[in-house]
């Protein structure tokens, strides 16, 4: 099952747990609805707009890569260089309610902490870390200036 949505003046082809990058939607936290053009079902039926419901959560909000923008006119010696970040939002589609039926996203798996790291090396055998500093190489010295030139006067 799959749905057609407007958002941001493009339209989208969506189904459950499509996550798609619109224009940067102001003020909204959590849930957004869509305004659905078009439904199809099983084999092929179409609905209508009227009774159909596309619901999506925001993920993110950010901004694209950089575009450059450079204008030029030859002969002219006009150069104009700009650059341009768009603004996005990130919807993940949970659900498309049409006809009485809803089909749903299956829900995310959580993400697990990672383990914080434990400075095992120093903390377990003291010795191995002296040992360790020891062994690093040193600086070599600074090689002395020539005073060459000072002698011949």
């Amino acid at each position: 099952m799959y749905a057609v949505i407007r958002a941001g003046g493009k339209q989208y082809r969506v189904a459950p747990g499509d996550v798609i990058r619109v224009e940067k939607l102001n003020g909204t936290d959590g849930q957004v609805e869509f305004p659905v053009l078009a439904v199809s079902g099983e084999e092929g039926q179409v609905g209508q707009q009227s009774d159909a419901r596309v619901v999506g959560e925001v993920m993110e909000q950010g901004r694209g890569a950089k575009i450059l923008v450079f204008h030029y006119k030859r002969k002219k010696q006009y150069k104009k260089l700009r650059g341009h970040r768009q603004s996005y939002t990130a919807v993940r589609i949970s659900e498309i309610a049409f006809g009485g039926q809803s089909f749903k996203a299956p829900d995310l798996p959580k993400k697990e902490a990672k383990p914080k790291k434990v400075k095992s090396a120093e903390a377990e055998a003291p010795e191995a870390g002296a040992k360790a500093k020891s062994a690093k190489k040193k600086a070599a010295p600074k090689k002395a200036a020539k005073k060459s030139a000072a002698k011949k006067k």
